[in-house]
């Protein structure tokens, strides 16, 4: 009897411990069904033949040209070629403003003014012919150098009658020796030459 009893009441406790299992896994109302596995075999694809290499580029394939830089060396080439004019042409002008303004210039004049066969030639009010190129002023060639006793200069003058190109040139042969004039003319645009008197003192 009382094994009978004992088996009873451990029917009992497990029948207890399945309940409470049972009440402990939640159920949803929403929950969808599974899908039944697929019955169909997978697609597989087959080749007849291996598969064909890349191809293949001997040389490398052209780029897109770069832009080509311009070089700067023509704008400095240029930069300095016109500096070296304007410098050049600033020195000539400076140069000859001393010339003109020197007293061998102005004792040239002098002479040539007051010799009367050139006025005869060239006529009245003889002065130096003036250059648009330098403001009015006469270019006059040729150098003046005091120091080392030598001149030789021409210039451009001009009448009333004609024009003409003054030619003078002289020598000191040593220091505290007067100048000695060597040439002293002037050769006129119809090809009158006119020597001017030689007893100018410098």
């Amino acid at each position: 009897m009382a094994s009978i009893a004992f088996r009873a009441v451990r029917q009992r406790s497990a029948l207890c411990r399945r309940e409470a299992l049972g009440s402990c896994i939640r159920h949803y109302a929403t929950e969808l069904p599974r899908p039944p596995p697929s019955t169909s075999e997978p697609v597989v694809e087959t080749y007849s033949a291996t598969s064909k290499p890349r191809p293949y580029y001997a040389k490398h394939p052209p780029y897109r040209e770069l832009p080509k830089i311009k070089s700067k060396w023509p704008v400095a080439i240029s930069a300095l070629t016109i500096a070296v004019l304007g410098w050049s042409g600033f020195m000539a002008y400076v140069t000859n403003q001393e010339k003109l303004s020197s007293s061998v210039s102005r004792s040239i004049l002098r002479a040539v003014r007051e010799d009367p066969q050139l006025r005869q030639v060239l006529g009245e009010v003889i002065r130096p012919q003036p250059e648009w190129w330098l403001n009015g002023d006469p270019w006059i060639s040729g150098h003046i150098n005091q120091l080392q006793g030598n001149i030789d200069v021409s210039f451009r003058i001009r009448g009333s009658r004609s024009s003409g190109t003054i030619y003078f040139t002289s020598i000191r042969k040593e220091k505290g020796v007067p100048f000695t004039v060597l040439r002293f003319k002037v050769i006129c645009d119809d090809g009158t030459i006119v020597h001017i008197s030689d007893n100018l003192t410098i």
